[in-house]
């Protein structure tokens, strides 16, 4: 099952155990049981704190793998087999449970251990889901340190009755104790804010306490991180705001025109930059939203759960995420046949009709990589023209399954008031109605700004949501910079965000050399 060259990492890691640990198995006389008595044998083997042995209970899902602590008394269990990208995550529950620590802080560890249960937690994944790992990992970390606490992967392919029973058509999908928890990507600090209801209060008012930035950041991806990087190689008390460190990056499957590297997934990337932030003394405060920015003095910058950052400048750089259609049925049937990650959601709809709305390089892209999943693929693009690049629309046109409509105007999405069914669109040459009977659709018609929080303040941005910036990433807001999708640049690019994070924080930079003198009345002022 796994190869020597894995055994052999492994086994160095494994070193680092110190209690035994069970894998409870429960089989049947599907293949992919066999791969998963492989799976355990394999992992027995590098470890003398491993054993396995069968499941006693009658009532599990088959196949799965229980992850057992017989001191602890704590359970991880797995449903189906957790290879791809959910590797990592069984390896992490074996260390965890095995008494290796974690990354997580001794204050999150605490909180963990304090709450009360049961809390019974199952998160429904797909095993391409690069969002879904997060997820299952957070749970997986909160069971390994509290015995009222437990977490289930399910890989929602290979029990497709549950998924269908519960109308699950987006992943990752978590309930807790039978009741929907949360859909799409979450944390260990957004689940703990969820369960503990006094951990966001208390949050916020740490939040509020630090003391002044010269530069904070707003947003954690590639712009942003690039510009923390230079504002903190300057000396400056550097700042970071996030809701997730690494942004739409994370959920970016293949990456092949960052220059210099050949080619690498968002996922490897946002931890990279991450690890390279950790390099210097940023404050990286993820899970956190802003909410508005003012000026008294120095800039505020007000997060949703009401905490209140203060600094002399500010880079914004809060991305974008994927446009909706705006059509009636789209938010209705979100997460229940509409969906917007291909990569994630895509293996949900096996053996079924989907559609893909847009013909740029993602549509076209997802459209191949549903192609080989689903029965077929029919994409929609309004324009008379497809805008990908030529290798890719010669890809899609190979294909027996993927269907290609031009000039085609998407209506209405049509569902039975659980799930997608269908769509409605208008053939812009003839303006004949027409109709598509399908379980899901795909929209990737480009990008929207993550600035609706901003339209308030007093700063400039176009009819369209971006930031207006000049060639130093100065926006109209003395001292406030951005830099990324969020703003005017041309073109949405990982590598042309890194570069425009890194001017912005050069700009802002240069902004305090100048008024270091103002900077410093408008904080004695303030005070």
């Amino acid at each position: 099952m796994l190869d020597t060259n894995i055994k052999n990492q492994l086994t160095s890691h494994f070193a680092s155990i110190t209690s035994p640990v069970e894998l409870l198995i429960a089989l049947d006389d599907s293949n992919k049981s066999t791969e998963l008595k492989n799976l355990a044998n394999d992992l027995a083997s590098l470890s003398d704190k491993f054993s396995v042995r069968d499941n006693p209970s009658q009532d599990v899902r088959r196949p799965s793998m229980v992850v057992s602590s017989p001191i602890n008394n704590t359970q991880i269990t797995f449903a189906g087999v957790p290879m791809g990208h959910e590797f990592t995550s069984l390896i992490l529950a074996l260390l965890h449970t095995g008494g290796h620590p974690s990354k997580a802080s001794e204050s999150e560890i605490e909180q963990i251990k304090s709450l009360p249960g049961p809390l019974n937690f199952e998160v429904y994944i797909s095993l391409s889901c690069q969002t879904c790992p997060q997820v299952v990992q957070a749970l997986n970390l909160m069971a390994a340190h509290n015995e009222n606490i437990k977490a289930t992967m399910i890989d929602g392919a290979l029990f497709q009755d549950e998924v269908n029973e519960r109308n699950v058509l987006a992943v990752p999908a978590v309930y807790l104790n039978g009741e929907l928890f949360s859909q799409g990507a979450v944390n260990l600090t957004d689940i703990l804010n969820k369960v503990d209801t006094k951990a966001a209060a208390r949050q916020a008012e740490a939040l509020s306490a630090k003391e002044l930035f010269d530069v904070l950041v707003v947003g954690g991806g590639p712009a942003g991180a690039s510009a923390a990087i230079y504002s903190a190689r300057k000396g400056l008390n550097t700042g970071v705001v996030a809701e997730r460190f690494g942004g739409q990056v994370s959920d970016t499957l293949a990456i092949e025109n960052f220059i210099s590297v050949k080619a690498t997934e968002g996922p490897k990337l946002v931890a990279q930059l991450e690890e390279h932030v950790k390099e210097y003394d940023v404050d990286v405060m993820q899970n956190q939203r802003a909410a508005s920015l003012t000026k008294q003095g120095n800039y505020q910058i007000t997060l949703e759960n009401g905490a209140v950052l203060n600094a002399k400048s500010v880079v914004l750089a809060t991305g974008a995420r994927w446009r909706e259609m705006n059509v009636p049925g789209e938010k209705e049937y979100r997460g229940h046949g509409v969906a917007y990650c291909p990569h994630c959601d895509g293996p949900l709809f096996k053996g079924k009709a989907v559609a893909v709305i847009g013909g740029g390089n993602s549509g076209i892209e997802a459209a191949i990589d549903l192609a080989n999943i689903v029965e077929h693929v029919t994409v929609l693009e309004f324009a008379d023209t497809l805008r990908a690049d030529e290798v890719l629309i010669r890809k899609a046109n190979s294909l027996n399954n993927i269907t290609i409509i031009k000039n085609a105007q998407t209506t209405e999405v049509v569902g039975d008031g659980k799930r997608v069914t269908g769509l409605s669109y208008v053939d812009r040459i003839s303006g004949d109605k027409k109709s598509l009977e399908l379980a899901g659709i795909f929209v990737q018609i480009g990008l929207v700004p993550n600035t609706e929080w901003l339209k308030d303040s007093e700063l400039s941005l176009t009819r369209f949501g971006e930031i207006e910036i000049d060639s130093k990433g100065a926006t109209s807001l003395p001292g406030v910079y951005a830099a990324g999708d969020a703003t005017t640049t041309p073109f949405k690019q990982i590598i042309i965000a890194m570069g425009s994070g890194a001017t912005a924080s050069l700009g802002a930079f240069d902004y305090l050399i100048r008024h270091s003198e103002e900077t410093q009345q408008s904080t004695e002022d303030a005070a």
